[in-house]
């Protein structure tokens, strides 16, 4: 084989580290997340990994921020609350069920030996600012839909912490009916038990 022609370099070698990575986590949890490993199954050497990453858990962050377990979803506008929530949290459900499977199984090490969790690990990846949910909510508010005003933080994000749940215990998507039931007999409700429903 000519290594000339197979030689990576930048960008195109970064990504086939993070995808050996992903795959490394994934197929063998964290106990055999190593530099090691990781150079072997990428067809590289432990060196090109310690030019980038300084130890594993630099390298944990990066492969996850990659597989694109923290990413923003993209936020609908279906010109209602209720359907702007119902579509965010099955988009949340498809798109992060695998994610937090592997994450719940495969990093119990990792949150036992930092002493952090999983949430830790999200702050961790930069995930600040305004939420998603908040920004449906600022949305409908701006519509004349609901009034935040005495609203806590708690109960805005409530839907997202109840599918979150749903996914940590169960390991896989959340049905669509359980999504529809944490809408309208728990979500909603307590809104309006609130005075924050207008109309």
């Amino acid at each position: 084989m000519d290594l000339k022609q197979t030689r990576r370099r930048g960008p195109e070698l970064e990504t086939a580290i993070l995808d050996a990575a992903w795959d490394q986590l994934t197929h063998a949890g964290y106990g055999e997340f190593t530099f090691e490993a990781i150079a072997a199954r990428a067809g590289t050497s432990r060196t090109v990994l310690y030019r980038r990453w300084s130890d594993r858990a630099e390298l944990l962050r990066a492969t996850i921020r990659h597989a694109g377990a923290f990413s923003p979803l993209e936020l609908p506008d279906t010109g209602t609350l209720r359907d702007d929530v119902v579509t965010v949290l099955r988009r949340m459900s498809t798109a992060r069920a695998g994610l937090v499977a592997t994450l719940s199984v495969q990093l119990g090490e990792y949150f036992r030996e930092t002493g952090t969790s999983l949430s830790d690990l999200r702050e961790v990846m930069g995930r600040r600012g305004r939420s998603g949910m908040q920004l449906l909510l600022d949305r409908a508010e701006a519509r004349g839909e609901v009034d935040l005003s005495g609203v806590s933080q708690r109960v805005i994000e409530l839907p997202l912490s109840l599918v979150r749940h749903d996914l940590l215990m169960n390991l896989a998507g959340v049905s669509d009916a359980v999504i529809d039931e944490i809408v309208d007999d728990v979500w909603l409700p307590l809104l309006r038990a609130k005075g924050a429903m207008r109309g």
